[in-house]
């Protein structure tokens, strides 16, 4: 009995390691297991901070802390493809692809972005706010407008 014990509450602990995928993410790119998103993020590291500045994206970004979201919308007249989104230029999560236009909007969980040691950016927004969104694109780094959601 004690062993079976002992096996179940492992079993429990080691489940609750990973958290499930993000679900709540309107990309699917986004909605993997926290430990794929938090692997392919430590991939990107360094953050890029001698690519060629690009200047303000053609789009902008909302922080909801309340959801713990960044939202983001590409207003431009073309798609973005393979980006990388950076908060605070030490979280990074991969976006393949981005449509453009006023309606679709991008929902980026703090619990999809990640640092370079695989933590994910704090829900618990007292210490750490998201200060920069920069968008990684085509060899250039652009900076995204920034503004609280209503």
């Amino acid at each position: 009995m004690r062993t079976i014990a002992v096996t179940v509450l492992a079993a429990g602990l080691l489940g609750c390691a990973q958290r499930p995928p993000i679900y709540f993410a309107n990309d699917k790119a986004l909605r993997k297991p926290s430990v794929e998103l938090a692997a392919d993020a430590v991939k990107r590291f360094p953050y890029k901070a001698d690519a060629p500045r690009g200047g303000e994206a053609v789009g902008r970004a909302q922080v909801g802390y309340w959801w713990n979201t960044i939202e983001i919308v590409n207003l431009s007249d073309t798609d973005w493809d393979d980006l990388e989104i950076w908060v605070n230029k030490s979280y990074v999560v991969h976006v393949p692809k981005m449509a453009h236009g006023n309606d679709k909007l991008l929902r980026v969980p703090f619990l999809a972005l990640f640092n370079d040691s695989g933590k994910n950016f704090p829900v618990n927004n007292k210490d750490v706010r998201v200060e920069t969104v920069e968008i990684f694109r085509d060899g250039k780094m652009y900076d995204v407008k920034l503004q609280l959601a209503d």
